[in-house]
């Protein structure tokens, strides 16, 4: 299988490779994106699965991001690989960035009073326990999810669909010329005999 270990890890290791990974997350990043284009499927199927990934990571929904990612994919008709895939685009450190925007614009559909105080985002990310700080601003952040993850969805889905699109294109085009090749060489022995016999002949 490509890109699979040679050591399968421990239970407990995966776990923690999942949530935060030894490699770094911009090499991770890399890896799930050629695992996206990778994919068997159409790139609007694929498309969808990834945007619906990013939808999720976009709720204050810890522990279920994956889960209500192939939820949606389901629903939408994605693919529910590639909507576990999206999900790697909300990690320890995205979070901060997209909780501070998902709050404010929840925080503003409900109409909030203006300088209302702001929780510390980074803080109950990055900390352990950080969902039971959250809890109290868990409105706003779920109202605000809605429109941010179908924004961001909606921009990941072009994204994505435009890349796949053209690693299929590539990888078809490769294949046929392999196959012409192949073709080539089968069809020279047979021309050389049949040349040798028209010499024979004569």
């Amino acid at each position: 299988m490509l890109f699979r270990r040679r050591v399968e890890l421990h239970p407990i290791r995966k776990l923690k490779e999942f949530f935060w990974p030894s490699s770094g997350w911009k090499r991770s990043f890399r890896y799930g994106w050629r695992r996206v284009w990778r994919l068997s499927g159409t790139p609007h199927a694929i498309a969808l699965g990834v945007a619906a990934g990013v939808f999720a990571s976009c709720t204050p929904l810890f522990g279920f991001h994956i889960l209500l990612a192939m939820l949606v994919a389901w629903v939408i008709r994605g693919n529910l690989v590639a909507s576990a895939l999206g999900t790697f685009l909300g990690n320890p450190l995205t979070f901060p960035l997209i909780f501070l925007v998902v709050y404010e614009v929840g925080t503003f559909m409900m109409g909030a009073p203006a300088g209302h105080a702001e929780p510390d985002i980074e803080g109950m990310v990055q900390q352990a326990g950080a969902f039971d700080r959250l809890l109290p601003h868990i409105v706003p952040l779920l109202v605000g999810a809605v429109p941010v993850g179908i924004v961001s969805g909606c921009v990941v889905y072009v994204i994505t669909r435009s890349g796949v699109e053209a690693y299929q294109s590539r990888r078809r085009k490769l294949l046929e010329e392999r196959a012409q090749a192949r073709a080539a060489a089968a069809v020279s022995p047979d021309m050389r005999e049949l040349g040798m016999n028209k010499g024979d002949a004569a």
